[in-house]
Parts: structure tokens; C-alpha cells; sequence
């Protein structure tokens, strides 16, 4: 998969507000952390974009999104709750495209994947 063209003022928010300071993963995972806990509004509904073996979801389906995962789930990414068969379960955030949801969630979320989609890390 291509990486997708470079969005200058996306890139000029992501830089001060997420990884500013940030000299390795473990501070650029905190800043992400903190503006997502920040930004996202729950609870949201959200539709999976995409398919990932560590998560149960199908492509189209819908979920409603409680909360943020606790940070040490994340590892490498950004995982969110949703309550899925009348439970609570961690998915990755870049999978779940949110639906309804106001514009500060709509704009972290589209920022986390636009970060996952350049191929930055942690």
C-alpha cells in the first residue's frame, strides 16, 4: 500500500500537540495518549474499516466505542474500547472509522490515521 501524500497543516498540528519533545516511543505513545484522551468524546459509534487478526471485527461492522483503552494496552498503537457481544474488548483505533460522533473525535480519529498511514511509530 502506497503512502499516502504528505498533509503539511495536519502535519504542523501532529508535530507541537503529540510528539513535541518526544525523543523516544514511549514519550510519543504518551503524547498520542493524551491529546486521544483529550479529543475523543465518548461514548461514539464507529464502523471497522478494515479487518486485523487481532480483533474480531468484520469490515462494515458497527460498534459503540465506551472509552480509551488503558495506555499500557496500546504497545505499539492506540486501542480503544468498544462493547462488542455484550462485553468490553480492546481494538486498535485504526481500524474503526467513527460515525456520528462530533468533530473533535472525528479529527483525532482521522489524525491517528493519517500518522499510521505515513508509517510513523512509536
Amino acid at each position: 500500500m502506497a503512502k499516502p501524500k504528505q498533509d503539511q497543516h495536519r502535519e504542523q498540528q501532529i508535530e507541537p500537540e503529540m510528539v513535541v519533545d518526544a525523543y523516544d516511543a514511549e514519550q510519543r505513545a504518551t503524547g498520542w495518549y493524551s491529546y486521544l484522551e483529550d479529543q475523543l468524546h465518548f461514548s461514539f459509534g464507529a464502523k471497522c474499516g478494515a479487518p486485523r487478526p487481532i480483533s474480531p471485527l468484520r469490515k462494515g461492522q458497527e460498534v459503540e466505542v465506551p472509552g480509551l483503552a488503558a495506555a499500557d494496552e496500546g504497545g505499539h498503537e492506540m486501542f480503544v474500547m468498544i462493547t462488542w457481544e455484550e462485553r468490553m474488548l480492546a481494538v486498535p483505533l485504526a481500524q474503526l472509522e467513527a460515525l456520528g460522533a462530533d468533530k473533535a473525535t472525528r479529527q483525532a480519529v482521522a489524525d491517528w490515521h493519517y500518522w499510521v498511514k505515513q508509517g510513523c511509530e512509536f
